[in-house]
């Protein structure tokens, strides 16, 4: 069957009545069935963007599905869930350096500064034929690593009094079970520093020489570390009594194969590690305690109660306008329990042992002035706090928008916060009171919109409530934006527990945290941490001695 042609409108002007009826007909029938094409096609969009928006549900279940099951493969290891996103990049992005700075010289290559501190020095003679004239010598400098082994015999002149005592030579400082204090310095070295398993460490010690077993290295690692202890005590109440701010941030650690908790608390100038079975605030404010066990009821303590909505007529009872100490837990529960506290019941007695010990911090003058900048972990938020931007902006990477307007929103919004982040460094870089209003009020503009994403808008709506932490570098602009300090200190140890593992012994988790924290701090402070081991087990004397690091810490700051 052929298909009708239909006239040319061209020659409409020649055409009859019914040739133009049918010319119109023909078009309005075109017409109609172009409109239904346009209907299908346009049903066949819908249909398609209904099925991508449920492709876009189905994935974003099916990556929260899989997260999930890392997360519980991860907690049948005993370890850490995996975080499920990646890291923004704003810090990076927005960097600290104005656009007029210049990147620092290179190091130039060539020879190098220890050209003074020769420890050797050798003439190589060579063959040249009669009639030669001498010249001098022309110098080569050769960095070069001796590592020998040696087995010392130390004759111990032993004498008879008259009295029939016996009197024995002593031997040099620092020798114990038959090991020199060189020995110590290295394993110390290479186990708190270099990260080695004392397996490792056993085989290369009888590899080069040394018999020794692996009994006698832990022991070097682990025993008497007093001296280390106590400094590194020191080192945390000379931060916490100093420091302008700390940085916090915790992690999980593997101690008697029980789940516990290192937490990181640290500044410019000082770190320090503490591990525990609990991360609660009430195991943090011991922390901040330090070495001291009492518990002070004052004006601090009772205002942390009123911070905790505590029944006010409970806190009556104990307010005797007056400080009041006590030496330990015991005659504090004894007191409380005397003015009608159940401290048998954990809720209500949490609050007021937390309040006792933050009485006795302030009582010691520890934390004073400093802001504590965290990732917004309820454990932290005490005293003056100040949140983290990187953590408040990794939030938005947590969100799974499911349609492309829900993308854009969550795009818009986070190239609006990098904005302000770059203005918030500059702040810090230069503060002004008139720029400090400006940043309130542009914030304010930022976290009041509403999007229509309702997770987007909760989250804004959350980080608004938040204004005052994540703006106190407008009044403290010495204190950082963010925790990564505490984070890059945290990443020696998660390296050290995954090469390490647990720990078994409490000496052996003292040790660890301490022997951390002292290397992190020789660091910050710009020591060799070689050399500082020597000077404190009495070995290396041909550096300078090293000051308590304490003495150090509250120097510079």
């Amino acid at each position: 069957m052929t298909k009708r042609r239909l006239p040319m409108a061209e020659h409409a002007d020649t055409l009859s009545l019914k040739a133009l009826r049918e010319l119109v007909t023909g078009l309005v029938e075109r017409a109609d069935r172009a409109d239904a094409r346009i209907e299908k096609l346009e049903a066949e969009n819908q249909r398609l963007a209904d099925e991508n928006d449920q492709l876009r549900l189905e994935n974003t279940r099916l990556k929260i599905d899989n997260q999930l099951l890392r997360d519980e493969i991860a907690r049948l290891k005993n370890l850490p869930p995996r975080p499920p996103f990646r890291p923004s990049g704003m810090e990076k992005a927005t960097g600290d350096k104005p656009l007029s700075a210049k990147d620092p010289a290179p190091r130039p290559r060539g020879p190098k500064n220890d050209t003074k501190r020769v420890t050797r020095e050798e003439v190589l003679p060579v063959s040249v034929p009669t009639g030669s004239r001498f010249k001098g010598y022309k110098d080569c400098f050769v960095r070069d690593l001796v590592l020998q082994v040696e087995v010392v015999r130390y004759r111990r002149e032993c004498w008879v009094t008259p009295d029939g005592d016996t009197i024995t030579a002593q031997l040099p400082t620092g020798i114990r079970g038959g090991f020199g204090p060189n020995l110590r310095r290295f394993c110390l070295m290479l186990h708190a520093h270099g990260q080695v398993t004392t397996q490792r460490m056993t085989t290369l010690l009888n590899d080069v020489g040394v018999e020794i077993s692996k009994r006698q290295v832990v022991r070097f690692l682990t025993e008497r570390l007093d001296g280390f202890h106590a400094e590194d005590a020191a080192v945390l109440h000379a931060g916490l009594v100093s420091a302008p701010y700390v940085t916090v941030d915790d992690t999980g650690a593997r101690h008697a194969n029980r789940n516990f908790h290192t937490t990181h608390i640290g500044g410019e100038h000082f770190t320090a590690f503490r591990t525990a079975s609990s991360k609660s605030r009430l195991n943090f404010l011991a922390l901040l305690r330090g070495n001291y066990q009492d518990y002070v009821l004052n004006d601090a303590a009772f205002a942390l109660l009123e911070d905790r909505q505590v029944d006010p007529a409970l806190a009556a009872r104990l307010n005797t306008h007056e400080p009041v100490r006590f030496a330990n837990r015991v005659p504090f529960l004894q007191h409380l329990a005397e003015h009608g506290i159940d401290i048998f019941d954990t809720e209500t007695l949490r609050p007021f042992a937390e309040a006792g010990i933050w009485g006795a911090i302030r009582h010691h003058g520890l934390v004073g002035n400093a802001v504590i900048v965290s990732d917004d972990a309820g454990q932290f938020r005490v005293g003056t706090h100040a949140l983290c931007w990187v953590h408040a902006e990794r939030l938005l990477q947590k969100l799974m928008p499911a349609t492309p307007g829900q993308v854009k929103h969550v795009e818009t919004l986070r190239e609006l916060i990098w904005h302000f982040y770059k203005a918030l460094k500059a702040y810090r870089r230069r503060p002004d009171p008139a720029m400090a209003k400006g940043l309130q009020a542009r914030f304010d503009r930022i976290f009041s919109i509403r999007t229509g994403y309702s997770d987007l808008d909760k989250l804004l709506f959350r980080l608004r409530r938040r204004k005052p932490e994540l703006l106190r570098v407008l009044e403290r602009p010495e204190i950082p934006l963010h925790t990564n300090a505490s984070e890059r200190d945290l990443r020696g140890f998660v390296i050290k527990r995954k090469i390490s593992g647990g720990t078994v012994s409490r000496n052996g988790r003292e040790a660890r945290d301490s022997m951390l924290g002292l290397s992190k701090t020789c660091q910050k402070l710009g020591l060799s941490f070689w050399h500082y081991l020597g000077d404190r087990l009495g070995v290396g004397t041909s550096h300078p001695a090293i000051p308590p690091l304490a003495t150090m810490i509250v120097a510079r700051s």
